[in-house]
């Protein structure tokens, strides 16, 4: 595809730490839900990148420093800001690995853009100019998650925002759509619908099996189904892969419900790796 090469040139060279660009593979955006600790974050961060190494995959470390969308007033939602970034700068540095966090306010883009490499703009949130503007103005990749209510071809809009402040780094993420009230489905016609507007598009696998607004407040999901959505995409030719993994994701302290055990990664890469070098032999 002529759109992931130049995508994947344009956009991921600007960032500090990637190796791999060269393979030929798709990218992959990949850790925790959340900074839970110290000891997690790396424990899961270097398993993430020997597998990215070990396949060639160009790899963004991904751990969300809090998370502001929580269904209960009880459920966890950090360590706190400071100590979090914190975290992932220690990450970053140690094992020259680059890294993505989410903001959610306009405030917080300056202050998040000192620590990672990649400011990531929440589903809910995709519309909300202000804090496109002001991930925009930091000079860092901006990579907008389409809202659960938005079509494809709506995710422009949010383009022409950052484009418009100046800002050609934007990348772009489907995450589902809702069916329903308690469910998402994923329509693989918005991946070259999105990718018509010339920035890489990433699939969040993990993300669109969420099935949220469950009785209990607690979201659930379908991790059986992550190697099927994920080949899915690999198939469609999505530029990057994004999901959510842990040791121990019955003990996460969020998204445990829909994430990949860090133990199945292994497996799951190198099927994904096989498949992108044969649909794009074709």
């Amino acid at each position: 595809m002529v759109l992931e090469s130049i995508n994947r040139s344009r956009t991921l060279t600007q960032i500090p730490f990637i190796k791999h660009l060269d393979s030929g593979q798709f990218f992959l955006f990949a850790g925790p839900c959340v900074v839970e600790s110290e000891a997690q974050t790396f424990r899961i961060a270097e398993k993430v990148i020997e597998l990215a190494d070990k396949y060639k995959i160009p790899l963004v470390f991904k751990a969300s420093y809090r998370k502001a969308n929580r269904s209960r007033l009880d459920s966890f939602s950090g360590i706190g800001d400071q100590k979090a970034l914190e975290i992932l700068r220690k990450v970053k540095e140690t094992l020259h690995v680059a890294t993505v966090s989410d903001i959610h306010s306009a405030e917080e883009a300056t202050m998040a853009a000192e620590y990672v490499d990649v400011l990531q703009i929440p589903a809910f949130l995709c519309r909300q100019t202000d804090i496109l503007v002001a991930a925009a103005q930091t000079g860092k990749v901006v990579n907008v998650k389409k809202g659960q209510f938005l079509a494809p071809e709506s995710m422009r809009f949010a383009i022409d925002k950052i484009v418009e402040m100046g800002n050609q780094n934007v990348m772009l993420t489907d995450r589902g759509t809702m069916f329903g009230y308690q469910d998402l489905i994923i329509d693989y016609r918005g991946i070259p619908a999105m990718q018509q507007n010339g920035y890489p598009v990433i699939l969040d696998i993990t993300h669109s099996l969420q099935q949220p607004n469950q009785s209990s407040g607690v979201t659930g999901g379908r991790p059986d189904l992550i190697e099927t959505v994920a080949k899915a995409g690999i198939a469609v030719g999505v530029d990057g892969i994004f999901l959510e993994t842990h040791y121990n994701p019955a003990e996460a302290k969020s998204d445990g419900a829909n994430m990949l055990h860090l133990d199945h990664l292994d497996n799951l890469l190198s099927k994904l790796s096989r498949l992108h070098t044969a649909v794009n032999s074709l």
